[in-house]
């Protein structure tokens, strides 16, 4: 890959990234910086994780042409299916390969962060079936209303950690898994879900994620015109888009939640309201008051409910490669009842946000439009019941 959208040698996009770590973490983070580009290019690694990708998880996954939505919108509309790989997300990608790297490095005990439950069900995977031990902090908000997840976390094994902290949600877990990693700095390897937090975690998670966009490449015989793909810390995303970022006939993206509005107090829309800081180790754009205070996310995704943006992300933006737009609940639960009932696909509520787009865009017949399908929506069946006004 070409260097322009991509990290530098110091672990910066342009003015977005970096490690701003506490001490105790130094070592650790050195540790991956050093070793992480060598583990990953390596023949046994990328062998073994291929395996794993093709037999364990079922990839490659389908290029799906949905017909009915085709129809609907008079255009080509693809999805790209990651919705059925083992446990439902494209979190496994990362879960994976980050777990063969933490064998690579003698970690024994693994922690993680969740909030729609999809990357702690995928860690805990990971876990089980390289026989390790596996500890996921998810706000009680997220558990009680991703109970499914929380289920099959436990039954894989894993010990789920109620956070009642802060908003006793996404970012409130991240900041107790940065915690134990920081009492547990020799034998733990910290398994982020997103392209966040201090470097090399943003790049490493965007590789790891890439397989996405890679798989693309080879699956439709002419580039799409657009790319689109929803957004809290930014992953699936990223491995839509890494393969594409040179292609500059290609439109990039990429869908936050806006929650009740941009223009309320209950949004997790952070590229629209957000501002440059440091949040969870990282220099990244995020939703702060005045006086640097992180402010409260909201929205029904628990995937999206974050308070923050993977640097790349907001370099992105900065550059204007990707564009950054975003659906409130209203228009993602209207997505995914109209996906259901069209296809035959129930989405997760993070990719309906991507879905709900489609009706924002002026679209030609000419198009040939991908959307992420970053999930599947068994997760969120309360919720897809709800009615959101």
């Amino acid at each position: 890959m070409k260097n322009k959208y991509q990290v530098n040698n110091k672990g910066f996009y342009g003015e977005y990234g970096g490690a701003y770590i506490p001490e105790m973490l130094y070592p650790n983070i050195k540790e991956l910086e050093k070793s992480y580009k060598v583990i990953m290019e390596s023949n046994d690694f990328r062998k073994e994780l291929n395996k794993l990708l093709q037999d364990y998880v079922g990839r490659p996954t389908p290029l799906y042409y949905a017909n009915r939505l085709s129809k609907y919108y008079k255009a080509d509309i693809y999805l790209k299916r990651e919705d059925l790989c083992h446990t439902g997300a494209h979190k496994i990608n990362n879960a994976l390969g980050q777990i063969l790297l933490a064998k690579k490095l003698k970690k024994t005990r693994i922690i993680a962060e969740t909030g729609a439950g999809q990357h702690g069900v995928a860690v805990a995977t990971a876990c089980a079936l390289m026989g390790m031990t596996c500890f996921v902090y998810m706000g009680v908000i997220d558990i009680e209303r991703q109970e499914p997840n929380v289920s099959r976390m436990k039954l894989l094994g894993a010990k789920v950690i109620p956070v009642n902290s802060g908003s006793k949600t996404l970012k409130d877990a991240t900041n107790e898994a940065i915690r134990d990693w920081i009492n547990h700095p020799k034998d733990t390897h910290y398994i982020i879900g997103s392209v966040v937090g201090p470097h090399p975690y943003p790049d490493m998670v965007a590789k790891f994620q890439a397989i996405i966009s890679e798989e693309i490449k080879k699956q439709i015989t002419e580039n799409p015109t657009h790319i689109i793909a929803c957004i809290g810390g930014g992953s699936n995303a990223i491995g839509a888009f890494y393969h594409f970022l040179e292609d500059k006939d290609v439109k990039l993206i990429g869908v936050e939640a806006a929650g009740k509005g941009v223009n309320t107090t209950s949004t997790a829309a952070t590229l629209a309201v957000g501002s440059q800081g440091v949040l969870h180790a990282c220099m990244t754009k995020l939703m702060q008051t005045a006086d640097g205070q992180v402010m409260e996310p909201y929205s029904i995704s628990a995937g999206l409910d974050y308070p923050g943006i993977g640097p790349q992300h907001a370099f992105l933006q900065q550059k204007g490669r990707v564009k950054y737009y975003s659906v409130t609940d209203y228009e993602a639960l209207n997505a995914a009842h109209f996906l259901s009932r069209r296809e035959g696909i129930i989405p997760a509520l993070e990719s309906a946000h991507a879905l709900a787009y489609l009706n924002k865009m002026d679209i030609k017949p000419t198009d040939k439009i991908i959307v992420n399908l970053s999930g599947r929506g068994d997760k969120d069946l309360i919720n897809l019941t709800k009615t959101v006004q």
